[in-house]
Order: C-alpha cells, then structure tokens, then sequence
C-alpha cells in the first residue's frame, strides 16, 4: 500500500450543518502536522464545501511534504450548479498545482453523486432520494449508471480544460462507473455485516480496470455494534433521540431495524473504542492485501458530534473520527441550531434546544495528550498510526 491517508474535513456541508463549524487556521495547521508525524501518513483527502478553505488547508499540506487529493463536494444541487462548482474548484486547484509543480495534486470530480447530487435518481435531497419507495428497484436494474457516467463524461472533459493534473472519481458500490477517463479508480467502501465475508474480494473486483485503485472512505463507528452497520453506524444518532421523537411520527422500516441492532444498556448504546480500533486495522490490512494503492480512513475529526460522559447524549458515538472532540464554546449554539434543524429536516420532528443542550459536555475542554487541541485520540488513532508506522515510506 503505497498511500497511507485519512480523510481531513475542512467543512461539508449537508442541510445547512457544516461539519467543522469554525476554521481556525492555526488549528487547522496543527492537525495537519500531527496527522503527517504521528498518524504517519502521507497522503490526506481534503474534503469541503468551501473552496477557499480547501486550498488553505492544501495549502500547508503540501508544504508539509503530504501529497494532497482535492476533494471539493457540494451536495443536494442541480446537476448544473454541481458542474459550475467543479469547474471553479478545479481551476483553484490547477493554480495551487502551478504554485507547487514538485507536489502531487490528485482531483477528485465529486463522490457518490447518485446519493448526493439531484437528477440522477429521483428525490430532491439525500434523504429523500433513500427513502423513494422506488430507490432500491432502480439501483438494482441499474438505472443510475447512464446518468451518472453521462455526467462525469461531461466534467471530466470541462476539468482537464482547466486543471493539468490527475484525475479521480470517489464512488459508491452501487455505482458502476466508466473508468477509461480517470486516472485512478476510487470508491468509498465500508465494510459491514452483509458483506464482511465478500469484502476483500468485492475491492478485489476493481483492479480489473488496470489502474491504481484508492479506498475514499472507510471506517467504523464508536459502540458496540457499529461493525454491522458499517457505512450506516451514524444512523444510531435517531435511536438515540427516540425518546424526544413525535409519538406519531413512523421511521422509514429501514431505518428502524438498523437502530435495533447493536447492543443497548439501560436504554443507551454502548461505547467501544477498542472495536472501532480493531475494526479499521482489520479493513486496513484486508485492503493492503487485496492489493489497494492507498486508502483514507474516515475520518481524522468530527466537530459537530462532540463526546459526553453520559452515554444518553454521546454523539461521539455516531463518529468516524479518529479523535474524540470537545465543543468549542464558540460553536455550541451553532451546533444546536443545526441539530435542531437537521431533526425537522430529516425526520419532520421540532426537537427543542434544551434537549439537545444535554448532548453539550466539557464545552472548552482540551486534550491530555495535546494540551493545545479541543480533542483527545482515541484508540483507533493510535492503531491507525501504528499500522502506517509499520509501513515503510515509498516515494509518492
């Protein structure tokens, strides 16, 4: 494996809830170094909505010695307004490659487009598009890919006008993607109890195309139970508000057999980091071994789902992250406000902010291991940067 990465969340944006509420610039800094000395990496995935912060962070990346794989993303447009933003991510991108013409620069042309961009199946958001009566019947017979790939034929030849660089696509399983044009085959691929005895041999089935082949996304949760659901471990957050939830309002049958299988305490899931650390180093050295150019765990941090000792109100839980955070005193009302709106958005339900106050703890707390962050790693980071460190360096 010859990229070693994690995915560094500068600010994606979904129903109005940024992913990293404030970009402090100093902060931004330090985790990039720390991501590059401790967590041994190499590579990281810049992934955001806003461009200017994705070229900042690239930015010091890049002076950092990292090889940078710019991932702007906009979800739940047109695909009109998906195509303007790429084209005008990608002319940003070419200039910081003209600024570092000694570093690697890898585009990316979006990721999972049929879930988060309209027009390719029916549903005007990500979670409508799920919940369409009509979604699985379509993806099964395949009705996606001819509008997927028909669009990326398209940005693919408006992105090489502009940016000189190698190209990518991040996709999704149940994407068949036309990979002639790109120049690595990329997938966001989580493994889960369905297809915990087929993965390996499913990321096997994309070497086919005879180019390098990068794992985008993958990762586990952080409770008991979170390797089952794989990709869909954040949809516990909903079991965990079920109680503050419309008596009347019905859950989609999907969702309510998912909250339903990891294993709860008293009403509460329970927190496993060691799980989540050995779940992503069994994946880790199941992708080295089907033969992957590099892979990027999901993900380093995640601002918005901050931890709390009462394992009622742990959103840290539902995280990817590698480190656990503590809310900032600056963002807690944001968080909030976006939580509160995300729940009428996504669920129909007003749910009130003195409810979601109780998933605020520690607000200002720093870390033991470094005084100078707003989080703490967890076990996974450290299994992480021990598996990278066993993997001698090659030359990008």
């Amino acid at each position: 494996m010859k990229r070693k990465g994690v995915c560094y969340d500068v600010g994606r944006v979904m129903f109005g809830n940024n992913w990293r509420p404030t970009f402090d610039l100093n902060v931004i800094k330090r985790e990039i170094e720390i991501i590059k000395n401790d967590l041994h990496c190499n590579s990281i995935r810049i992934c955001g909505l806003d461009i200017d912060r994705l070229v900042t962070a690239s930015e010091y990346v890049l002076k950092q010695g990292l090889e940078v794989w710019f991932s702007p993303e906009m979800w739940d447009k047109s695909q009109e307004e998906t195509h303007e933003y790429i084209i005008k991510a990608a002319k940003a991108a070419e200039e910081l490659r003209e600024n570092h013409p000694d570093k690697n620069i890898i585009y990316s042309l979006g990721s999972e487009l049929t879930l988060f961009m309209q027009g390719i199946v029916e549903g005007d958001n990500f979670m409508e598009r799920m919940n369409n009566p009509t979604f699985w019947e379509n993806i099964k017979a395949g009705k996606h890919n001819k509008p997927l790939n028909d669009f990326l034929s398209k940005a693919n030849k408006s992105v090489r006008e502009v940016f000189h660089g190698p190209l990518t696509y991040f996709s999704v399983p149940i994407e068949t993607v036309e990979w002639a044009s790109f120049d690595y085959v990329g997938v966001d691929f989580y493994q889960d109890m369905r297809i915990k005895d087929m993965y390996c041999k499913m990321v096997r089935g994309y070497l086919v195309y005879n180019k390098p082949v990068m794992i985008g996304e993958f990762g586990c949760c952080t409770y008991q139970g979170a390797d089952k659901l794989g990709g869909n471990g954040f949809i516990i957050i909903i079991g965990m508000m079920a109680d503050y939830l419309n008596p009347d309002k019905v859950l989609p049958k999907g969702i309510t057999e998912m909250i339903k299988i990891p294993t709860r305490i008293d009403g509460h899931y329970i927190r496993d980091e060691g799980l989540q650390a050995s779940e992503i180093t069994e994946q880790l050295a199941e992708l080295d071994a089907a033969g992957v150019e590099g892979t990027f765990v999901f993900t380093f941090i995640s601002p918005n789902s901050p931890y709390n000792k009462n394992p009622r109100y742990d959103s840290d839980l539902v995280s990817y992250s590698l480190v656990k955070s503590y809310p900032e005193k600056e963002t807690v009302n944001q968080i909030i406000s976006q939580t509160a709106k995300q729940g009428k958005e996504l669920l129909g339900v007003d749910i009130a902010p003195e409810i979601l106050a109780k998933f605020i703890d520690d607000t200002g707390k720093h870390g033991e291991t470094y005084p100078d962050m707003s989080w703490e790693p967890k076990k996974s980071f450290y299994a992480v940067a021990d598996y990278y460190a066993l993997k001698k360096n090659k030359e990008l």
